[in-house]
């Protein structure tokens, strides 16, 4: 294992994610429909200072600002024909980061959906996707990655396309999906779908898992379902800060410091090594999470109970697991990068 997340993961503790990218950024003036991948060009000193934000915090990794570079999203604002180019910013500005830090920090390389639905529902093809995410991916590795990171995918074909892009850019990669339908992704599949996927691929991730959905209740009992496969791949955990409300003109997610610490521990204890925050969680909840992870003192697996009790209730009666889904209704899926 060469590679600088597999030399973390071999050492067998837990490690802290970073939080959200879209909430710090319209924290620092990111405005609503704008697309927070052109300010690795505009904007590169207030990039560093998300990134900086995560580090200074503890955390052993942070994803990039290229959650929406690909083409396929980039044509929304009229720059489909820089998908590389900003991919490439966005990681160079990470290496600065990492590679100035008084410790090893591993720049991920954010690849989030194309935002199409995949055929026979839609029109996108997995060779089509894959080209999409492998330009992505070739300029994510052109500014110096450790890794690709794949998150907040709903259709598997898709993360077969974005696995056959780091096998093709020869890159080691984790992916993760959002199961934020009664305990599904929005295209319909379970946990235990993700476990039989993620095994079945011939370039699998070091790490797999869930992030973003809808609270830090539901992404534990997904990340429950995966340890129930007995999953023996890292486990990812990078729930959102709490539940989204509508305060004064903007969303605010009401999970503190507390509660996404008490989840660290509690996500630790669930299965998953790999701990981070999604939509919502800021350097405040990343500073409380790092401390929580060094105090824990591993305990028994929760039960649903226990995770309710301690984070609050689930947004639905079912994970998903205990039969079969309504069809799926594809939408376009929204940006979701936190």
């Amino acid at each position: 294992m060469s590679d600088l997340l597999s030399r973390r993961l071999s050492e067998g503790r837990p490690l802290l994610a970073d939080g959200a990218t879209g909430t710090n950024l319209f924290n620092m003036g990111l405005e609503s429909g704008d697309a927070p991948e052109l300010w690795n060009e505009e904007h590169p000193g207030k990039i560093r200072a998300l990134y900086r934000g995560a580090v200074e915090a503890g955390s052993d990794l942070f994803l990039t600002n290229s959650f929406g570079s690909n083409a396929a999203r980039l044509k929304l604002h009229d720059a489909a024909h820089r998908a590389f180019d900003l991919s490439r910013m966005a990681a160079e500005l990470g290496r600065e980061v990492a590679d100035t830090a008084e410790r090893p920090v591993i720049v991920a390389g954010s690849m989030g959906p194309t935002g199409e639905i995949m055929a026979p529902m839609g029109a996108l093809t997995v060779a089509q996707a894959t080209e999409i995410f492998l330009e992505q991916a070739e300029g994510l590795k052109a500014g110096g990655v450790d890794v690709l990171w794949v998150e907040t995918i709903s259709a598997a074909d898709e993360y077969r396309a974005a696995a056959e892009a780091a096998r093709l850019a020869d890159m080691p990669w984790c992916g993760t999906m959002s199961f934020d339908t009664a305990g599904r992704t929005m295209m319909g599949l379970t946990a235990a779908d993700m476990v039989a996927l993620v095994e079945g691929l011939p370039h699998p991730p070091l790490a797999f898992g869930a992030n973003c959905g809808v609270g830090a209740s539901d992404l534990l009992r997904t990340v429950l379902g995966f340890a129930a496969q007995g999953a023996e791949r890292p486990i990812i955990a990078k729930g959102n800060a709490g539940i989204p409300k509508y305060v004064d003109g903007h969303i605010h997610y009401d999970g503190t410091p507390d509660l996404m610490a008490l989840y660290a521990r509690l996500a630790v204890d669930s299965g998953a090594t790999i701990v981070g925050g999604c939509c919502g969680t800021t350097p405040d909840h990343l500073r409380a999470m790092r401390v929580a992870l060094d105090k824990h003192v591993p305990g028994p697996r929760p039960s649903l109970d226990d995770v309710t009790a301690a984070l609050g209730g689930f947004s639905s009666a079912t994970d998903g697991l205990d039969g079969p889904a309504a069809p799926p209704r594809p939408r376009r899926r929204g940006r979701s990068s936190g």
